[in-house]
């Protein structure tokens, strides 16, 4: 889509993480156009019939940034724009994922999204008079590799999860979480670091019965 100067300003303004108005009364008209269209691609994608994957995997390819192989969505999802979202390859997303994708969502290979979770990249300032202009910020999010995030979690604007880890279900996630652990609550706290216990049990005192060649780092 070719864009006006005054429309590439303003999406300037959504990515570089300023301030700025979020009005209607700015928003160029080129760029609600393109909205609708991105959200029409999201009404298609939604109300789909169960067997059309193909046409799912090619909605998901027009609409996303970026996409890796084997990359899987259950009906339904939502996004502010949609375009914003890089995933890589193995991305499982399961039922009502949300993405507030004012500026960039990274999402890397083997991520699996439970029911309900939110990536929130916007945020709005506490200064109740700039709230009321009304004002909005956006910082981007990025998950690594081999996440897991569990039902219901929310991810604030500006947080990073290192690769591996396992984030719990409900848990409100407003700093970076490192890489390799398993971390839970409001404000999501590390709970642990993912042990050798973990390559042995899978859930309580259920063995997982087969040896796990673990990846050399």
């Amino acid at each position: 889509m070719k864009l006006s100067k005054e429309s590439k300003e303003y999406l300037q303004k959504l990515k570089n993480g300023e301030i700025y108005d979020c009005s209607y009364a700015v928003f160029p008209k080129e760029l609600d156009d393109y909205l609708v269209h991105l959200k029409e691609l999201q009404y298609e994608f939604n109300n789909s019939i169960p067997t059309a994957h193909e046409r799912r995997a090619e909605i998901i390819k027009e609409l996303f940034a970026e996409t890796g192989e084997n990359c899987y969505l259950e009906q339904p999802f939502r996004a502010n724009w949609g375009c914003n979202i890089h995933v890589g390859k193995n991305f499982y997303a399961n039922f009502n994922a949300t993405f507030v994708d004012d500026t960039d969502i990274f999402i890397g290979d083997y991520v699996m999204l439970a029911p309900n979770v939110t990536l929130a990249t916007a945020g709005h300032p506490i200064c109740p008079e700039l709230r009321e202009a009304p004002y909005q910020f956006n910082m981007p999010i990025h998950i690594g590799n081999r996440v897991w995030i569990g039902a219901g979690a929310i991810v604030m604007p500006g947080v990073t999860i290192g690769d591996d880890t396992v984030i719990g279900a409900g848990s409100v996630v407003t700093k970076d979480i490192p890489a390799g652990v398993v971390a839970v609550g409001n404000p999501c706290k590390v709970m642990r670091k993912i042990s050798e216990r973990d390559y042995e049990y899978y859930f309580k005192d259920k063995k997982i019965g087969f040896e796990i060649k673990k990846d050399e780092k």
